[in-house]
């Protein structure tokens, strides 16, 4: 449970009492009746065969709330599509599946990629993406949260914490940021956020000088979680990668398009878990390695964006800071999980630490040698600008799926 400091300049809602989740429920179905809510899943079809899915969807028939569950769907074949119809047709709230590699939105995502206004690859990224669009389209919700898909400590009260922000009339905040503490099996997890990117922020800090940008992304007690809520205004002008760097780059966007007092983090969860990712130390494609060339990647974009001058040396001298903060920070978690009881391996946390370092040199090639990269997804303004009926036209396919292979 937390204390009630606030850090950062973004305003942090805190774990104060442990408040029935009934009660937030209650409010929640009296602010849904002038903002109706919804929800956002990403998901892997892999995901349905998981047991983290199956509770959510437990937990998710208990929401009387929620207006719309909007499902995205990778990886699937037609009797995978049909399955999940299955999975999903428990929820009791109006809910759609977006069949992402079925032939009607693979066809309008190809008429898209013909005019340069398609993500660039798979992934959640582009999964959530048009989801958003499909929000959008069917115009049947005012708030949306998202979260992810294998949350395996999963209770309801997660999601009404995380939307509550957005949805409250009182409130202005136009998104809220989840945040949680990543301890599960007698161990701190979190490696990306703990031992790169907070101390990566620290460090660009140190050599670039006193930039807002990177005081507001410090500013997040946990800036990689999955989960987060907007209004739904916030949909049609949000640029965001396709690659890992999807919560950073939704994190940048709210930094270019609002005003901090817009904005905010809620602490959605005492204890949170889901799977983990491989480290993936010989491999910069797959697992933390790649997960963290692109984070460093999605950073110094927007330090760009900023009118910073980014160069190898620069980058070398990032590098050098990052390794000793980052050092310092395992000697700071180790010293927090000993006192808590739990269990550190300082050679793995160690390990993770000079990767990541190696990676941000990596990273800072990558970078400088693309110049001519566009690394984010057009806006949903930008694609109605030129295509003006695509909504209609998502809209449409995912319900003609649906209609199609329902009784498959």
């Amino acid at each position: 449970m937390a204390d009630f400091y606030q850090n950062g300049i973004v305003t942090t809602l805190h774990n104060l009492r442990a408040r029935p989740v009934d009660a937030l429920e209650q409010e929640l179905e009296h602010f849904a009746r002038k903002r109706p809510l919804g929800l956002i899943l990403p998901s892997l079809y892999s995901e349905l065969e998981a047991p983290a899915l199956g509770n959510i969807v437990k937990e998710l028939q208990k929401v009387s709330y929620l207006n719309q569950i909007v499902v995205g769907l990778d990886r699937a074949s037609p009797a995978e599509y049909q399955h999940a119809l299955r999975f999903f047709e428990r929820l009791p709230q109006h809910h759609r599946i977006l069949w992402n590699d079925g032939p009607r939105l693979k066809a309008l995502d190809a008429e898209l990629e013909a005019l340069d206004l398609a993500p660039k690859e798979l992934g959640k990224g582009r999964n959530v993406w048009y989801c958003m669009g499909y929000v959008l389209a069917s115009n049947r919700a005012e708030a949306v949260a998202l979260h992810d898909c294998d949350i395996v400590t999963y209770e309801r009260d997660l999601l009404a914490k995380l939307i509550y922000p957005v949805a409250h009339p009182m409130f202005n905040y136009e998104f809220c940021k989840g945040f949680y503490a990543r301890v599960a099996d007698g161990k701190i997890n979190g490696r990306v956020s703990r031992l790169l990117v907070t101390p990566l922020l620290r460090a660009a800090q140190k050599v670039l000088g006193n930039i807002e940008y990177l005081t507001f992304m410090d500013s997040f007690r946990y800036p990689l979680a999955g989960e987060f809520s907007f209004r739904r205004d916030v949909l049609t002008d949000l640029r965001i990668p396709s690659d890992w760097g999807l919560e950073i780059g939704v994190l940048s966007e709210m930094y270019r398009n609002y005003a901090n007092n817009r904005l905010c983090q809620a602490e959605i969860a005492d204890h949170y878990d889901h799977k983990h990712q491989d480290l993936s130390e010989n491999d910069s494609q797959a697992g933390l390695s790649r997960m963290s060339i692109d984070i460093s990647k999605a950073l110094f974009r927007k330090l760009a964006t900023q009118g910073v001058t980014l160069s190898p040396e620069i980058f070398r001298a990032i590098k050098a800071s990052y390794y000793r903060i980052a050092l310092d920070f395992v000697e700071s978690y180790r010293n927090d999980a000993i006192m808590n009881g739990l269990t550190v391996d300082i050679h793995a946390e160690e390990r993770a630490v000079e990767l990541f370092a190696d990676n941000i040199i990596q990273a800072g090639e990558v970078f400088l040698a693309r110049p001519k990269e566009r690394p984010f997804i057009p806006s949903w303004n930008r694609v109605i600008s030129a295509v003006p009926d695509v909504l209609e036209r998502l809209y449409e396919a995912v319900e003609l799926d649906y209609l199609d292979n329902r009784g498959g």
